[in-house]
């Protein structure tokens, strides 16, 4: 129960003398005591009821006092009946130390007040204490083992009088109860995930709290095994990969049995959470192995006799040969070296499945694999939803950006990016190779962009990009010499580093604060660096087509 509930019942004639910003304190028990040093009695929480007799004079009250909060009560309570009023020098002492204080009328005996702080609280306590007991052990034969998620939320509607939901970082309901009651709609869920994302990444401690369409949810984080804060690893390396629950109460509220049990909860459903990754590794596995195929060269024939072997497993029951889709997916921070790309990879796994679906179906039906800092999707698409009308299909950039950018846009808020590119589908393995070109230089045109989340699609890009793979040699040479040939002669004779360091430029995306931290140069020299390329090039280095061009003309070289 709260502080402010005792001032609310006329019958415990208690009067507030100081303490009424921390009237939400919670009261866990009560305790009587006038020894001068009661804390071996003390547990925490105890609205502690005295009448005064420690008290021989005024010095006495400042250490008194002190002892009570470094024991942790909640409140104390002095009798008027032996000294009258309550002496000052306590009130002060209680004002010093923030400790609420009340003054008890002579009329009221403090069994009164014992007996009613025990039955509240007691019945609060042993409801949650019955709730511990028997959720925690069907939890634990009924839970991941027994029905994934939705059992555990089910237990919690149906015992406990909690809706609660499973959310992914992008805001997708993952699970939820099936009892009656409106639906969590869509922007809601992408506000609770962007307000998880928030809280995690400013470093507040949990449960986390949103008011919303008057209703108050307590978000708890869901951190998959070996992932808890206290391993030291940097919060950026998981806070776009943990799932959430959301649950519709005021965790505020509630006594610490009720917090541990959601804890509990959270913990079952990260076991679930483990479980399904687990099984994302054959698919893996097998987006690796196409990837490396194709980014070797390797013969038409052999990619097709692999992408033979995902199809099945990735589209199990199809009868035709599916088309295919490549997204390709970069995470990166400012400053410091994180390892991004398995956030990336479990990200995208996360991005590609359709925002308003349910459940792990159809994020089963994608492979993602990550090389350094980049993941690389392997997306299929029924070869006849692809050519029935002509019409666009699979996954399009824009509606892929409008479904994550808000709550994503939160967790790399203030130094993290996240860009995407798309590529069109293609038919079969000859076509991977300009499919994972086109899905790059997509890419860095959403990485061209202003925002913290962009996206661009393969209609964005210019033709010669989309023939990049199937340019001719001697076309090559023309376009590459043409664009870096006055930087080569110019290193040869001053050894000014401009090709590395135009590489670096257009690899950290035109950041001038992460290229020179890359080469160790201070900006000023970068930027004369950048003005003498576009000297001798003629280009301009601050516009999106001229950046292609000479990362065409690299690529090329």
């Amino acid at each position: 129960m709260r502080l402010r509930a005792l001032l609310d019942t006329d019958a415990l004639g208690l009067r507030l003398l100081g303490g009424e910003d921390e009237l939400d304190r919670g009261v866990r028990g009560v305790m009587t005591t006038d020894l001068r040093d009661p804390s071996r009695y003390l547990s925490g929480g105890e609205l502690v009821l005295t009448g005064l007799a420690w008290r021989r004079d005024a010095d006495d009250s400042e250490p008194f006092v002190r002892i009570l909060v470094q024991a942790g009560v909640a409140a104390l309570a002095a009798g008027e009946a032996e000294l009258g009023d309550v002496p000052e020098d306590l009130v002060t002492a209680c004002a010093r130390h923030r400790l609420p204080l009340f003054a008890v009328h002579e009329s009221v005996a403090f069994a009164t007040i014992t007996e009613h702080v025990v039955r509240q609280v007691s019945g609060e306590r042993a409801g949650d204490l019955a709730a511990v007991v028997d959720r925690h052990r069907r939890m634990m034969t009924s839970g991941p083992a027994g029905g994934g998620p939705d059992v555990v939320l089910d237990l919690l509607g149906s015992d406990l009088d909690l809706r609660a939901w499973v959310l992914s970082p992008t805001g997708r309901l993952i699970a939820g109860p099936k009892v009656a009651g409106p639906a969590l709609p869509a922007e809601l869920c992408a506000k609770l995930a962007a307000e998880h994302l928030a809280a995690t990444r400013g470093g507040r401690r949990g449960p986390h709290r949103l008011p919303a369409g008057g209703t108050t949810y307590s978000l708890f984080p869901i951190r998959s095994s070996g992932r808890s804060p206290q391993t030291g690893r940097d919060v950026r390396e998981t806070v776009l990969s943990d799932w959430l629950l959301a649950v519709e109460a005021d965790a505020g509220d509630w006594a610490d049995e009720r917090l541990d049990l959601l804890h509990g909860v959270t913990q079952l459903i990260a076991v679930e959470r483990d479980r399904r990754d687990a099984a994302r590794t054959v698919r893996r596995r097998l987006a690796q192995e196409v990837l490396e195929l194709v980014q070797t060269g390797a013969p038409p024939a052999e990619i097709a006799a692999r992408l033979r072997v995902a199809a099945p497993v990735l589209l199990p029951g199809l009868g035709a040969a599916p088309h295919w889709q490549i997204v390709v997916a970069r995470v990166e921070w400012d400053g410091d070296e994180i390892e991004s790309g398995p956030v990336a990879q479990s990200l995208l796994e996360e991005v590609l499945v359709d925002p308003v679906a349910t459940g792990p179906e159809p994020s089963d039906r994608i492979a993602v694999a990550h090389t350094g800092d980049e993941a690389i999707a392997l997306v299929p698409l029924p070869a006849v939803s692809a050519e029935h009308d002509g019409s666009e299909s699979g996954v399009l950039a824009d509606q892929l950006l409008a479904a994550v950018r808000e709550p994503l846009s939160a967790g790399l808020d203030g130094d993290g990016r996240l860009t995407l590119g798309v590529s069109a589908a293609v038919h079969s393995a000859e076509g991977l190779r300009g499919a994972l070109e086109e899905a790059r230089h997509a890419r860095r045109v959403a990485a061209a962009r202003t925002g913290r989340v962009c996206a661009a699609g393969h209609q964005e890009l210019a033709s010669h990009v989309l023939l990049l793979p199937f340019v001719p040699d001697d076309v090559r040479r023309a376009f590459t010499a043409r664009l870096l040939d006055p930087l080569r002669d110019y290193d040869r004779r001053h050894r000014a580093e401009l090709i590395p360091t135009l590489e670096a430029f257009l690899e950290c995306d035109g950041s001038w604060t992460r290229c020179a931290s890359r080469l160790h140069l201070h900006v000023n020299t970068l930027r004369y660096r950048v003005g003498r390329i576009e000297q001798l090039t003629g280009r301009d280095l601050s516009r999106l087509e001229d950046k292609l061009d000479f990362f065409l003309a690299l690529r090329m070289s």
